[in-house]
């Protein structure tokens, strides 16, 4: 028995050696090389604040077509929608009255006047009074005036156009009674070769746009309703504001060239004012910029030796895929924008310029299994 647990023993120690020395005869493993991030350098460039705020689209002139004298519409003369010029005719109303008032004052100034030279031969021999020479004078001068009156109503039977414009739908059509007083103008003429953009901001606001503004005619660009930029810049009018009582906010009106008629009146649009240009600011790629669990936003920078450091920063605006960064980075900063997953602070890696990085290696292939 002593025999066999000696030669179990002997065994045991034998197996025991050989692992040891089989371990102790295998090579160490090498350390596994640092993971290669890609990273962006920071540097200070120029760039525009900016606010944007929603407008409306206006006429840069408005005029409402109305009749002056009263009397039958007898004709249309223009197509709805299409340009129109200064003092065109736009509508022609029956001159019939217009016409008998007219001639009815040339008699009756016709006469004022014979008789006021009557007496004016008479007034030298004292055939008159100086007192009925005088009323004659100012009946001829009456009469004169009523002619003058009588000929700029004829002239209103024709009904022209205020100021140029694109012209509006027409309220009434030939046989329509018009009237002096009527509420509801014939049609509108709005002026859209130029066009104003109106939009609203708080007065203290306005104060600090025009202390950042580098101009007091500051650009404007605008965003129409498809997404796209209007391709004119407009230049902001700070003389047309008013500070609303109950609101506190300020009109703000800038102006646009609109050759091509893109801007309507009543389009809603978004407007993008410049405040200032600030030539070395610090901007960061949104892909380097994360949030970690107190809501502050954070970067990974390499440093010189190659060590990964988390910065807390302050963020401002956006400018396209880019945050304005306020404080936490620097320019010559390396920031990780590839391969943030593989890279935490303290540990060590390979920084090479961002869209250069090498894929991750796939992972070995699964084993499937498949029931017999």
């Amino acid at each position: 028995m002593n025999s066999k647990k000696d030669y179990r023993g002997r065994t045991l120690c034998a197996m025991l050696l050989a692992l040891t020395l089989a371990s102790c005869s295998q090579p160490e493993q090498p350390a596994p090389p640092p993971a290669e991030v890609g990273i962006v350098v920071i540097a200070a460039q120029p760039y525009e604040h900016v606010i944007r705020l929603p407008g409306r689209v206006s006429a840069f002139e408005v005029s409402e077509v109305r009749p002056q004298i009263g009397g039958i519409v007898r004709s249309r003369n223009f197509r709805e929608g299409a340009s129109v010029r200064a003092g065109q005719v736009l509508y022609e109303i029956d001159p019939a009255q217009a016409r008998t008032q007219y001639a009815d004052a040339q008699a009756a100034s016709a006469s004022a006047q014979a008789r006021f030279e009557r007496y004016e031969r008479l007034i030298d021999i004292n055939g008159v009074s100086r007192q009925e020479y005088d009323d004659a004078r100012a009946a001829a001068n009456q009469a004169r005036a009523g002619v003058d009156a009588a000929r700029i109503n004829l002239g209103y039977t024709r009904v022209t156009a205020p100021i140029s414009g694109v012209i509006g739908a027409s309220t009434v059509t030939p046989g329509a009674l018009a009237t002096p007083s009527q509420a509801e103008p014939f049609a509108v003429i709005q002026q859209i070769d130029r066009v104003y953009v109106d939009m609203t901001r708080s007065a203290s606001e306005l104060l600090q746009l025009r202390g950042t503004a580098a101009s007091p005619r500051a650009r404007v660009r605008i965003i129409l309703p498809g997404g796209e930029y209007y391709p004119t810049d407009g230049e902001l009018q700070f003389s047309d504001v008013t500070v609303n009582e109950s609101t506190g906010a300020v009109r703000l009106r800038a102006l646009f060239r609109n050759p091509n008629r893109t801007l309507l009146p009543g389009m809603f649009v978004n407007a993008e004012v410049s405040q200032a240009v600030q030539q070395d600011a610090i901007l960061a790629p949104q892909r380097g910029v994360t949030r970690n669990a107190r809501g502050e936003a954070t970067a990974l920078v390499v440093n010189a030796q190659n060590v990964v450091e988390e910065r807390t920063l302050e963020t401002g605006p956006t400018a396209g895929d880019q945050w304005v960064v306020l404080s936490g980075l620097n320019p010559g900063d390396r920031v990780i924008i590839e391969g943030v997953q593989r890279a935490q602070a303290g540990a060590t890696v390979n920084p090479v310029p961002a869209g250069s990085t090498t894929p991750p290696p796939e992972g070995p292939p699964q084993q499937g299994g498949g029931g017999h």
